[in-house]
């Protein structure tokens, strides 16, 4: 089976943009499976966990704590399988 590296990005989260990211709860060679949480973002209403949308090994990150994050903005790089 031959692997590939694809963007991991934040879904659709509602009617929120420009969130704080506050904690990244992946780092660089974890193994992550669909639907684990990558990172929680806070916005002035709540506080939500962002997941996976695939499973694979996470390459690269390509958002930090203090970061603003919206839909489609890239969370990380994932090694996936298939």
């Amino acid at each position: 089976m031959m692997s590939q590296v694809i963007e991991i990005k934040v879904p659709d989260i509602g009617d929120f943009k420009d969130v704080d990211v506050i904690e990244l709860l992946v780092k660089v060679g974890d193994t992550v499976a669909v639907d684990d949480a990558l990172m929680t973002l806070e916005s002035d209403k709540a506080s939500m966990d962002i997941p996976s949308s695939h499973a694979g090994v996470v390459k690269e990150l390509k958002i930090a704590p203090g970061a603003k994050a919206s839909q489609g903005t890239v969370i990380c790089l994932m090694e996936v399988v298939g």
